[in-house]
C-alpha cells in the first residue's frame, strides 16, 4: 500500500467509535466480550435486556464443564458477566434498530436514534422459541400459553398442564414442571422422544409425567380465566380433548434475525447465519457466533466456544488492518 493510501485508510478507521461491537449478550457475546476486553480492544457489547440471553431462564444446567454438581442458568450467566466485567468490558443496554455491515466502517443504529460505528462486528443475537401457530395460541399467550417453564411454572401449582415437544428442552422442562403441577402431559407428534437417554430415563421414572404419542395440538381453547383445554389430533385420524390450565410449547427455536441485514448476509433456509469454521461471514470484519449461526448443535458450551473463536478472528482482522496501514 502506498503511503497516501495507507494514511487515508488509517484516517477512515480512526473515525470509528469502536474497534469491535458485539451485538447480543448471551454466552457467545459475553465470551467474545471477555476475550476482547482482555485483549485491550476498544469494545462495546450491546444487549437489549439483561446479559445472559435465554440461559437466564434455564432452570438447571447439568452439562457445563467445571460445575460437576450443576448450576442454575441465572448463576452461570451471572458468573460469565462478572468475568467479562473483571476485564472492563463496556456494555450498553439498548435496542438495535438496524445494521449496515457492507462498508469498512460498520454502522449500528439504535432505536433511540443514536448511531454507533465500528471496525468489526460480531453478531450474537441468538434464537427464540418456535410457535406451533394454532388457533388460540397468540390470543392466550401469557394466559396459559407459555414458552418458558422456569418463568411460569410456579403459576401452575397443583394444576394439570401440557408440554409440547420431545427434545431435550421439552423433557427437561417437563421434569422441572413436576415441582409445581399435579400432572404434566407431554404431547409429541412421534412415538419416541428425541431427548437424550438420561433425560428420557428421568421422565419415564417420574409418576407425574404422562405421554400422548403420535399427537398434535390443533387448537388451544380458553375462556376469561385463560387456557381451559386442548383439541388434539392423533395419527390414527381420531381427535380428543385434553383439559389443562396451561400449555408449554417447547419445540425448538427460530433465529432472532429481525434486526440483521439479511440482504447483506448469507443465511440458510431457516434464516440462521452461515459462517465458516472461524465464525467469519461473507463480509470482511463481520462474524457470527452462538445460536444465530447455522449449525446442528445449540448448547451453551458451543456458544461460548464460538464467541471466543469469533473474537480471535476479529482480532486477527483488526491486526491485519494495522499491519496494512504500517506498510
Amino acid at each position: 500500500m502506498n503511503p497516501k493510501a495507507g494514511a487515508l485508510w488509517s484516517e477512515i478507521m480512526q473515525q470509528a467509535d469502536y474497534q469491535l461491537v458485539i451485538v447480543g449478550g448471551g454466552p457467545a457475546g459475553l465470551t467474545a466480550g471477555l476475550y476482547s476486553a482482555r485483549g485491550r480492544l476498544k469494545t462495546l457489547l450491546l444487549e437489549k435486556g439483561a446479559t445472559g440471553g435465554q440461559v437466564l431462564v434455564t432452570d438447571w444446567v447439568d452439562n457445563y464443564p467445571a460445575f460437576p454438581d450443576g448450576i442454575t442458568g441465572f448463576d452461570l450467566m451471572d458468573k460469565m458477566t462478572a468475568h467479562a466485567d473483571r476485564f472492563g468490558l463496556e456494555k450498553r443496554f439498548a435496542t438495535v434498530a438496524a445494521l449496515d455491515l457492507r462498508d469498512e466502517i460498520k454502522t449500528i443504529s439504535l432505536e433511540n436514534g443514536d448511531t454507533i460505528t465500528s471496525q468489526a462486528v460480531i453478531l450474537c443475537t441468538g434464537a427464540k422459541p418456535r410457535a406451533i401457530h394454532v388457533p388460540g395460541e397468540e390470543e392466550l399467550r401469557g394466559k396459559g400459553v407459555s414458552y418458558c417453564a422456569t418463568c411460569d411454572g410456579p403459576f401452575y401449582r397443583n394444576q394439570e398442564i401440557a408440554v409440547v415437544g420431545g427434545g431435550n428442552t421439552a423433557i427437561q422442562e417437563a421434569i422441572h414442571l413436576t415441582k409445581f403441577a399435579s400432572k404434566v402431559t407431554v404431547i409429541h407428534r412421534r412415538n419416541e422422544l428425541r431427548a437424550t437417554k438420561i433425560l428420557q430415563e428421568k421422565a419415564f421414572a417420574e409418576e407425574k409425567i404422562h405421554f400422548l404419542w403420535d399427537a398434535e395440538v390443533d387448537e388451544i381453547v380458553g375462556g376469561k380465566n385463560g387456557v381451559e383445554s386442548l383439541r388434539i389430533s392423533h395419527k390414527d385420524g381420531t381427535t380428543s380433548t385434553l383439559a389443562v390450565t396451561g400449555i408449554f410449547i417447547l419445540i425448538g427455536v427460530v433465529p432472532s434475525n429481525e434486526i440483521l441485514p439479511m440482504d447483506q448476509l448469507e443465511a440458510d433456509s431457516a434464516g440462521f447465519i452461515v459462517t465458516d469454521t472461524e465464525m467469519c461471514t461473507g463480509l470482511p470484519g463481520v462474524y457470527a457466533a452462538g445460536d444465530i449461526r447455522s449449525k446442528r448443535s445449540r448448547q451453551i458450551i458451543n456458544a461460548a466456544g464460538e464467541g471466543a473463536t469469533a473474537e480471535q478472528s476479529a482480532e486477527h482482522y483488526l491486526g491485519q488492518l494495522t499491519t496494512t496501514i504500517k506498510k
